[in-house]
């Protein structure tokens, strides 16, 4: 793995990082402008539905043609697959109804151990023990293009619509500001990266690390900031304006649901890096 390119690649390289850049960017401001300018954009939810159903079929497409890069048979892709999507989909689905039911509303002054935590924190250590524990997902990790679990987390520009609701006044800025800049951020260096790390070079690498470490700090402050000015035991900021809509349907997905899943893929993403490079390694020697 080489840690640089001819000048005339590298320039090229930079050029078109610097035009997803621009071009995500460009997309992340005329949607978050949409939604501040037409607040029924958001009416019942439909627009995350749809965000949410597209992102899932996403995930799922990409690994039937991560599947369809290794050397097994047709019959094990299928089984490999189901084994994955089917309780993906069932988990989606037990959120997405628990969510609507108001399960995760949080209920002020009570004592009683939320229920969102457990949700954001229960899925991530059952499903990385799993997954990181088969050796077939780690062949599907193998055989993907590393840039593939880098580029697929572009939707976390939708995370921006904690930056409206803060400027709508719905939610309070102490825990709007740092998430929604974070996920706008990562959201939109999330295809030049992935350009980056398609190089197979060593600084591609880096900044595949850099850049999943970057996602995992985000959520860390977004969760602990979450936390604090929630109703709850841990409240210890925003007392006058409760966070209230982050239990609430239809944002209470994004704790629930996208971020408990894009931790997952960060860390599969830094997985499949030190596999790769662990890979070149023994092919040096």
């Amino acid at each position: 793995m080489n840690g640089t390119l001819p000048e005339h690649r590298a320039s090229a390289l930079h050029l078109g990082a610097t035009g997803l850049l621009l071009l995500v960017a460009a997309v992340t401001t005329g949607w978050l402008a949409l939604n501040f300018v037409y607040p029924d954009f958001e009416t019942f939810g439909i627009r995350r539905v749809v965000t949410r159903v597209i992102i899932h079929a996403t995930i799922l497409i990409g690994l039937w043609l991560a599947l369809s890069r290794t050397d097994f048979s047709s019959a094990i892709r299928v089984v490999v697959w189901l084994v994955i999507a089917i309780p993906f989909t069932l988990w989606l689905a037990v959120i997405w109804r628990l969510a609507i039911n108001g399960t995760f509303r949080p209920i002020l002054g009570s004592t009683r151990v939320p229920p969102l935590p457990i949700a954001i924190f229960a899925p991530v250590v059952v499903g990385l023990v799993l997954l990181m524990r088969s050796k077939r997902i780690a062949a599907v990790l193998d055989a993907a293009p590393p840039s593939w679990l880098v580029g697929v987390q572009v939707y976390r520009i939708f995370g921006g619509i904690f930056l409206i609701s803060w400027a709508r006044g719905s939610i309070p800025g102490v825990f709007a500001l740092p998430a929604g800049i974070g996920d706008v951020l990562v959201g939109v260096l999330a295809l030049p990266i992935a350009l980056y790390v398609s190089t197979g070079t060593s600084r591609g690498q880096s900044a595949g690390i850099a850049w999943n470490l970057l996602g995992l700090t985000d959520f860390a402050i977004a969760i602990a900031m979450g936390a604090m000015s929630s109703p709850g035991r841990l409240q210890v900021l925003s007392v006058g304006q409760p966070n209230v809509q982050m239990g609430t349907y239809p944002t209470v997905m994004i704790p629930a649901f996208t971020v408990p899943s894009s931790i997952i893929l960060h860390v599969l993403s830094l997985w499949q890096l030190r596999r790769l490079a662990r890979k070149v390694q023994g092919d040096a020697r």
